[in-house]
Protein backbone atom coordinates (compact mmCIF):
# COMPACT_ATOMS: atom_id res chain seq x y z
CA UNK A 1 0.00 0.00 0.00
CA UNK A 2 2.40 2.66 1.11
CA UNK A 3 4.17 2.01 -2.59
CA UNK A 4 0.70 3.02 -4.48
CA UNK A 5 0.32 5.72 -2.60
CA UNK A 6 3.86 7.21 -3.30
CA UNK A 7 2.93 6.53 -7.07
CA UNK A 8 0.01 8.05 -6.99
CA UNK A 9 1.21 11.11 -4.95
CA UNK A 10 3.72 11.47 -8.13
CA UNK A 11 1.61 10.91 -10.58
CA UNK A 12 -1.02 14.02 -9.46
CA UNK A 13 2.36 16.04 -9.06
CA UNK A 14 3.38 15.08 -12.69
CA UNK A 15 -0.33 15.74 -14.00
CA UNK A 16 -0.29 18.87 -12.01
CA UNK A 17 2.55 20.46 -13.39
CA UNK A 18 1.66 19.50 -17.42
CA UNK A 19 -1.37 21.48 -16.75
CA UNK A 20 0.50 24.36 -15.06
CA UNK A 21 2.85 24.19 -17.73
CA UNK A 22 0.55 23.57 -20.66
CA UNK A 23 2.51 20.68 -22.48
CA UNK A 24 4.64 17.65 -21.70
CA UNK A 25 7.76 19.45 -23.03
CA UNK A 26 7.76 22.14 -20.84
CA UNK A 27 6.63 20.12 -17.79
CA UNK A 28 9.61 17.96 -18.19
CA UNK A 29 11.91 20.61 -18.22
CA UNK A 30 10.66 21.90 -14.92
CA UNK A 31 10.84 18.58 -13.35
CA UNK A 32 14.55 17.56 -14.77
CA UNK A 33 12.45 14.29 -16.63
CA UNK A 34 12.38 13.66 -20.61
CA UNK A 35 9.06 14.50 -22.35
CA UNK A 36 8.72 10.41 -22.73
CA UNK A 37 8.86 10.06 -19.52
CA UNK A 38 6.14 12.50 -18.54
CA UNK A 39 3.94 11.19 -21.17
CA UNK A 40 4.71 7.66 -19.75
CA UNK A 41 3.57 8.65 -16.31
CA UNK A 42 0.79 10.58 -17.87
CA UNK A 43 -0.46 7.52 -19.93
CA UNK A 44 -0.28 5.22 -16.91
CA UNK A 45 -1.97 7.69 -15.02
CA UNK A 46 -5.44 7.11 -16.98
CA UNK A 47 -4.98 3.88 -17.82
CA UNK A 48 -4.92 3.05 -13.64
CA UNK A 49 -8.15 5.80 -13.63
CA UNK A 50 -9.68 4.01 -16.67
CA UNK A 51 -10.48 7.92 -18.39
CA UNK A 52 -9.13 10.20 -20.46
CA UNK A 53 -7.72 13.42 -18.85
CA UNK A 54 -6.32 15.21 -21.72
CA UNK A 55 -6.90 15.73 -24.88
CA UNK A 56 -3.23 16.21 -26.63
CA UNK A 57 -3.07 18.38 -30.03
CA UNK A 58 -0.15 19.30 -32.37
CA UNK A 59 -1.35 23.14 -31.10
CA UNK A 60 -2.80 22.78 -27.32
CA UNK A 61 -3.30 20.65 -24.70
CA UNK A 62 -7.13 20.63 -23.26
CA UNK A 63 -8.40 18.91 -19.65
CA UNK A 64 -11.81 16.53 -20.32
CA UNK A 65 -14.42 16.75 -18.05
CA UNK A 66 -12.76 14.12 -15.71
CA UNK A 67 -9.53 15.56 -16.29
CA UNK A 68 -11.18 18.60 -15.19
CA UNK A 69 -12.74 16.98 -12.14
CA UNK A 70 -9.08 14.82 -11.21
CA UNK A 71 -7.52 17.98 -11.24
CA UNK A 72 -9.15 19.81 -8.85
CA UNK A 73 -9.22 17.01 -6.38
CA UNK A 74 -5.28 16.57 -7.00
CA UNK A 75 -4.22 19.91 -6.43
CA UNK A 76 -6.46 19.88 -3.14
CA UNK A 77 -4.67 16.99 -2.38
CA UNK A 78 -1.17 17.86 -3.33
CA UNK A 79 -1.78 21.05 -1.17
CA UNK A 80 -2.44 19.25 1.72
CA UNK A 81 0.53 17.09 1.83
CA UNK A 82 2.57 20.31 0.72
CA UNK A 83 0.95 22.00 3.48
CA UNK A 84 1.76 19.04 6.17
CA UNK A 85 5.27 19.31 5.57
CA UNK A 86 5.45 22.66 6.19
CA UNK A 87 3.62 22.09 9.94
CA UNK A 88 6.07 19.25 10.06
CA UNK A 89 9.04 21.15 9.59
CA UNK A 90 8.03 23.97 11.86
CA UNK A 91 6.32 26.09 8.96
CA UNK A 92 10.14 27.44 8.57
CA UNK A 93 10.22 29.48 4.94
CA UNK A 94 12.51 28.90 3.29
CA UNK A 95 13.79 28.88 -0.90
CA UNK A 96 14.62 31.77 -3.51
CA UNK A 97 12.07 33.82 -4.43
CA UNK A 98 11.94 35.78 -7.09
CA UNK A 99 9.58 38.83 -6.80
CA UNK A 100 8.69 41.64 -10.17
CA UNK A 101 7.14 44.83 -9.27
CA UNK A 102 6.82 48.28 -11.55
CA UNK A 103 9.35 50.91 -10.20
CA UNK A 104 7.46 53.57 -8.82
CA UNK A 105 5.25 50.89 -6.66
CA UNK A 106 7.87 48.52 -6.19
CA UNK A 107 9.93 51.56 -5.18
CA UNK A 108 7.65 52.65 -2.68
CA UNK A 109 5.56 49.62 -1.49
CA UNK A 110 7.31 46.46 -2.58
CA UNK A 111 10.88 47.05 -1.10
CA UNK A 112 10.05 47.77 2.23
CA UNK A 113 7.45 45.21 2.27
CA UNK A 114 10.79 42.59 1.31
CA UNK A 115 12.95 44.35 4.23
CA UNK A 116 10.28 43.41 6.80
CA UNK A 117 9.94 40.13 5.12
CA UNK A 118 13.44 39.20 5.32
CA UNK A 119 13.47 40.11 8.86
CA UNK A 120 11.05 37.71 9.86
CA UNK A 121 12.23 34.67 7.40
CA UNK A 122 16.02 34.68 7.02
CA UNK A 123 16.10 31.67 5.04
CA UNK A 124 14.86 32.93 2.32
CA UNK A 125 16.92 34.94 -0.73
CA UNK A 126 14.37 37.73 -2.38
CA UNK A 127 15.60 38.36 -6.28
CA UNK A 128 13.38 41.80 -6.54
CA UNK A 129 12.80 42.95 -10.26
CA UNK A 130 11.63 46.27 -10.26
CA UNK A 131 10.90 47.02 -14.44
CA UNK A 132 7.93 48.58 -16.49
CA UNK A 133 8.02 46.17 -18.46
CA UNK A 134 5.19 43.44 -18.20
CA UNK A 135 7.46 40.09 -17.20
CA UNK A 136 6.38 36.43 -18.40
CA UNK A 137 6.04 34.65 -15.19
CA UNK A 138 7.09 31.57 -16.68
CA UNK A 139 9.63 32.60 -19.04
CA UNK A 140 11.34 34.74 -16.37
CA UNK A 141 10.80 31.91 -13.98
CA UNK A 142 9.07 34.12 -11.47
CA UNK A 143 6.95 33.51 -8.46
CA UNK A 144 5.21 36.91 -7.88
CA UNK A 145 4.74 40.23 -10.03
CA UNK A 146 2.63 43.27 -8.72
CA UNK A 147 -0.01 44.34 -11.50
CA UNK A 148 -1.25 47.44 -12.13
CA UNK A 149 -5.09 47.97 -13.46
CA UNK A 150 -7.30 45.25 -14.86
CA UNK A 151 -5.75 41.83 -15.77
CA UNK A 152 -6.31 40.31 -19.09
CA UNK A 153 -7.43 36.46 -19.04
CA UNK A 154 -4.51 34.26 -18.60
CA UNK A 155 -3.88 31.29 -16.57
CA UNK A 156 -2.12 33.62 -13.81
CA UNK A 157 -3.80 33.82 -10.54
CA UNK A 158 -4.76 37.13 -8.34
CA UNK A 159 -4.78 38.24 -5.77
CA UNK A 160 -5.81 42.02 -4.91
CA UNK A 161 -3.87 43.87 -2.78
CA UNK A 162 -5.55 47.47 -2.78
CA UNK A 163 -6.76 50.44 -4.95
CA UNK A 164 -4.28 53.03 -6.09
CA UNK A 165 -6.69 56.74 -6.77
CA UNK A 166 -5.84 58.22 -9.91
CA UNK A 167 -5.50 61.90 -10.19
CA UNK A 168 -5.40 64.39 -13.65
CA UNK A 169 -2.77 67.32 -13.12
CA UNK A 170 -0.32 69.36 -14.13
CA UNK A 171 2.38 71.77 -13.36
CA UNK A 172 1.95 75.63 -12.44
CA UNK A 173 4.40 76.37 -15.51
CA UNK A 174 1.88 74.46 -17.80
CA UNK A 175 -0.91 75.57 -16.65
CA UNK A 176 0.30 79.39 -16.55
CA UNK A 177 1.23 78.60 -20.29
CA UNK A 178 -2.13 76.77 -21.35
CA UNK A 179 -4.35 77.98 -19.43
CA UNK A 180 -6.26 75.79 -16.72
CA UNK A 181 -9.20 73.26 -17.89
CA UNK A 182 -12.70 73.53 -16.50
CA UNK A 183 -14.41 70.91 -18.33
CA UNK A 184 -12.93 67.64 -19.84
CA UNK A 185 -13.99 68.62 -23.02
CA UNK A 186 -11.50 71.65 -22.76
CA UNK A 187 -8.36 68.53 -22.69
CA UNK A 188 -9.38 68.59 -26.41
CA UNK A 189 -6.78 71.37 -26.61
CA UNK A 190 -4.19 70.67 -24.05
CA UNK A 191 -0.95 68.28 -24.15
CA UNK A 192 -1.80 65.19 -22.66
CA UNK A 193 0.73 62.69 -21.37
CA UNK A 194 -0.52 59.00 -22.73
CA UNK A 195 0.93 55.12 -22.93
CA UNK A 196 2.37 54.10 -25.49
CA UNK A 197 1.23 50.57 -24.55
CA UNK A 198 -2.10 51.40 -24.35
CA UNK A 199 -5.13 51.30 -26.79
CA UNK A 200 -4.67 53.29 -29.68
CA UNK A 201 -7.87 56.15 -28.87
CA UNK A 202 -6.48 57.24 -25.49
CA UNK A 203 -9.89 58.12 -23.42
CA UNK A 204 -10.12 59.42 -19.44
CA UNK A 205 -13.05 58.65 -17.38
CA UNK A 206 -15.05 61.45 -15.90
CA UNK A 207 -18.57 61.88 -14.10
CA UNK A 208 -20.82 64.04 -16.24
CA UNK A 209 -25.19 64.24 -16.26
CA UNK A 210 -25.03 61.29 -14.07
CA UNK A 211 -22.90 58.79 -15.57
CA UNK A 212 -19.44 58.81 -16.74
CA UNK A 213 -17.57 59.98 -20.10
CA UNK A 214 -14.85 58.73 -21.48
CA UNK A 215 -12.86 61.86 -23.21
CA UNK A 216 -10.72 60.92 -26.24
CA UNK A 217 -7.26 62.64 -24.99
CA UNK A 218 -3.97 63.50 -27.42
CA UNK A 219 -0.62 64.77 -26.65
CA UNK A 220 2.84 64.94 -28.12
CA UNK A 221 4.85 62.55 -25.97
CA UNK A 222 3.60 59.20 -25.42
CA UNK A 223 5.61 57.08 -22.21
CA UNK A 224 5.86 53.56 -21.34
CA UNK A 225 5.86 54.22 -17.20
CA UNK A 226 4.77 55.98 -14.77
CA UNK A 227 8.17 57.23 -13.41
CA UNK A 228 8.77 59.18 -16.53
CA UNK A 229 5.05 60.78 -16.91
CA UNK A 230 5.89 61.77 -13.49
CA UNK A 231 8.97 63.79 -14.54
CA UNK A 232 7.36 65.24 -17.65
CA UNK A 233 4.37 66.41 -16.14
CA UNK A 234 6.83 68.13 -13.63
CA UNK A 235 8.96 69.62 -16.25
CA UNK A 236 5.74 71.32 -18.10
CA UNK A 237 5.49 69.36 -20.93
CA UNK A 238 1.48 68.26 -20.50
CA UNK A 239 -1.40 66.96 -18.13
CA UNK A 240 -0.78 63.74 -16.88
CA UNK A 241 -3.60 61.44 -15.32
CA UNK A 242 -0.92 59.18 -12.96
CA UNK A 243 -1.41 57.44 -9.75
CA UNK A 244 -1.44 59.67 -6.51
CA UNK A 245 1.11 57.65 -5.08
CA UNK A 246 3.37 58.94 -8.09
CA UNK A 247 2.68 62.26 -6.72
CA UNK A 248 0.96 62.78 -3.59
CA UNK A 249 4.45 65.05 -2.28
CA UNK A 250 4.69 66.85 -5.60
CA UNK A 251 1.07 68.03 -5.18
CA UNK A 252 1.54 68.92 -1.12
CA UNK A 253 4.57 71.24 -2.52
CA UNK A 254 2.70 73.18 -5.14
CA UNK A 255 4.84 71.74 -7.70
CA UNK A 256 1.68 69.72 -9.26
CA UNK A 257 -1.95 70.72 -9.24
CA UNK A 258 -4.76 68.40 -9.08
CA UNK A 259 -7.21 69.33 -12.34
CA UNK A 260 -10.73 68.41 -12.88
CA UNK A 261 -11.13 66.84 -9.68
CA UNK A 262 -15.46 67.61 -9.48
CA UNK A 263 -15.75 65.53 -12.47
CA UNK A 264 -13.15 62.52 -11.09
CA UNK A 265 -15.52 59.12 -10.88
CA UNK A 266 -13.52 57.67 -8.41
CA UNK A 267 -11.10 56.54 -10.67
CA UNK A 268 -9.18 53.91 -9.00
CA UNK A 269 -6.72 51.37 -10.61
CA UNK A 270 -6.41 47.95 -8.51
CA UNK A 271 -3.49 46.63 -7.30
CA UNK A 272 -3.21 42.66 -7.49
CA UNK A 273 -0.61 40.24 -6.85
CA UNK A 274 -0.26 37.83 -9.42
CA UNK A 275 1.09 33.77 -9.80
CA UNK A 276 1.31 31.05 -11.87
CA UNK A 277 -1.76 29.23 -11.53
CA UNK A 278 -2.80 25.40 -12.03
CA UNK A 279 0.41 24.23 -9.67
CA UNK A 280 1.12 23.81 -5.95
CA UNK A 281 1.64 27.46 -4.65
CA UNK A 282 5.20 27.03 -2.94
CA UNK A 283 4.84 28.03 1.26
CA UNK A 284 7.27 30.98 0.72
CA UNK A 285 4.87 32.59 -2.48
CA UNK A 286 1.78 31.75 -0.04
CA UNK A 287 3.38 33.43 2.81
CA UNK A 288 4.69 36.25 0.94
CA UNK A 289 2.21 37.47 -0.91
CA UNK A 290 -0.21 37.26 2.80
CA UNK A 291 2.61 39.32 3.46
CA UNK A 292 2.29 42.19 1.35
CA UNK A 293 -1.62 42.09 1.66
CA UNK A 294 -0.68 42.74 5.30
CA UNK A 295 1.87 45.58 5.06
CA UNK A 296 -0.41 47.03 2.08
CA UNK A 297 -3.81 47.21 4.38
CA UNK A 298 -3.80 50.75 5.79
CA UNK A 299 -1.00 52.27 3.06
CA UNK A 300 -2.13 56.08 3.21
CA UNK A 301 -1.55 56.38 -0.84
CA UNK A 302 -3.62 53.91 -1.87
CA UNK A 303 -6.53 54.96 -0.02
CA UNK A 304 -8.97 57.94 -2.37
CA UNK A 305 -7.10 61.44 -2.19
CA UNK A 306 -8.67 63.67 0.90
CA UNK A 307 -10.05 67.26 0.57
CA UNK A 308 -6.78 68.80 1.93
CA UNK A 309 -5.29 66.84 -1.35
CA UNK A 310 -8.03 67.49 -3.72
Amino acid sequence: MPRILMERSGEMEVFARVVAEGGFSAAARSLDLTPSAVSKLIARLEERLGARLLVRTTRALHLTDEGEAYHRAAMRILQELNDADQEASGGAVRGRLRVSASLPFGAMFVAPAVATFLERHRQVVVDLNLTDDVVDLLAERTDVAIRMGNLPDSGLMARKLGESRRVICASPDYLARHGKPERPQDLARHDCLTFNFRRPRTTWPFRRDGGILDQPVTGSLQLNNGETMRQMALAGVGIARIGLFHVAEMIAAGRLVVLLEDFNPGDMEVVSAVYVGGGILPHRVRVFIDHLVEELKDAPLLAPVSAGVA
